[in-house]
């Protein structure tokens, strides 16, 4: 049974003001501000070490704030009574009693927030774990363990879901749902906030993105506006002298990586602009069958926007 939104229950935002987290001498959040709005989902990016879990712990009152504040619709999450109405959670798949069966681990759940034990039995459907809902937990596979997470996370049918890393163990099948199911619980008007490392999921599924660095705020933009800052669009080029070009082009100061295909073999180029390609190739008498402009991928643009906020490149400490 889908999980609908009842009418009021939607337009819920998530709002962190000047969000700061202390750890000793380290400074996890930096005065991090940002609005995560209903009705699309948004995704929170960022490299290893950059705040990410920490701000969604301060989001869902887990960890106290050094200064600034986090507000669910207003007012602090621990504020709200009967939380699971209120915001669904996804941190920690395994953070679960390995004992416990999956309807009494969601049936416990169900009680103390005030929720109807008939939910337990729709969110296991809607999972696609009814046929494992008497099965103890420590036997799950850690994409079943996902789906348990994400169950319990759709409990209260809450307006406000957040997801930390929530595909992780998935195989495709799974990886397919998972992006359909918030891609429609943010088109029912939930505010549906994501994090994940997984670039290409994110460009399929968010269509905002809050980007984050040592702390800091990158970025809080669309998807498509931000993978057009990146500076390096690359260019396709497919040639029957692949080798030959890829020579040119290297000596001209361009990148070349190639895209093998079936006759010709496609290039990826960075580096040089389309014209300049097509210049140097007609000079020297090399055929081109495709030259296009490409815009950079979302990888792309994270990786040049997020380079100067890595805290370790290849085991070496920045």
């Amino acid at each position: 049974m889908p999980v609908r939104g009842p009418p009021g229950r939607v337009g819920v935002v998530i709002e962190v003001n000047e969000l700061t987290k202390n750890y000793g001498g380290r400074t996890a959040v930096d005065h991090l501000s940002f609005t995560v709005r209903p009705g699309q989902v948004t995704g929170f990016l960022g490299p290893n070490g950059a705040g990410k879990t920490t701000t969604l712990r301060m989001i869902l009152g887990l960890d106290r704030p050094t200064e600034g504040t986090a507000t669910v619709h207003g007012i602090p999450f621990h504020h709200h009574p009967r939380g699971l109405r209120h915001v669904g959670a996804l941190l920690d798949a395994g953070q679960v009693h390995g004992g416990r069966s999956a309807t009494v681990h969601l049936s416990a759940l169900a009680r103390s927030n005030g929720i109807p034990l008939r939910r337990v039995g729709e969110v296991l459907q809607e999972v696609g774990l009814a046929e494992a809902a008497r099965r103890r937990i420590g036997g799950f596979s850690l994409g079943m363990k996902q789906r348990l997470g994400i169950a319990a996370a759709l409990l209260g049918d809450p307006p406000v879901l957040v997801f930390d890393e929530p595909i992780n163990g998935m195989d495709p099948e799974g990886v397919l749902w998972v992006r359909r199911l918030f891609r429609r619980l943010a088109a029912e008007g939930r505010t549906v906030f994501l994090s994940s490392h997984l670039m290409a999921e994110m460009e399929n599924t968010a269509d905002h993105l809050v980007v984050i660095g040592q702390g800091r705020l990158i970025a809080a933009e669309s998807v498509r506006s931000f993978a057009a800052r990146s500076t390096r669009p690359s260019v396709l080029v497919r040639t029957p002298q692949a080798a030959e070009l890829t020579a040119l082009l290297t000596a001209a100061g361009a990148a070349v990586e190639p895209e093998g295909s079936a006759g010709a073999e496609r290039l990826a180029v960075t580096g040089l602009p389309a014209d300049r390609i097509g210049a140097l190739a007609f000079e020297h008498g090399i055929q081109l069958q495709e030259l296009t402009t490409r815009s950079a991928s979302l990888e792309e643009a994270f990786m040049e926007l997020t380079a100067d906020s890595v805290e370790y490149l290849a085991g070496e400490a920045r």
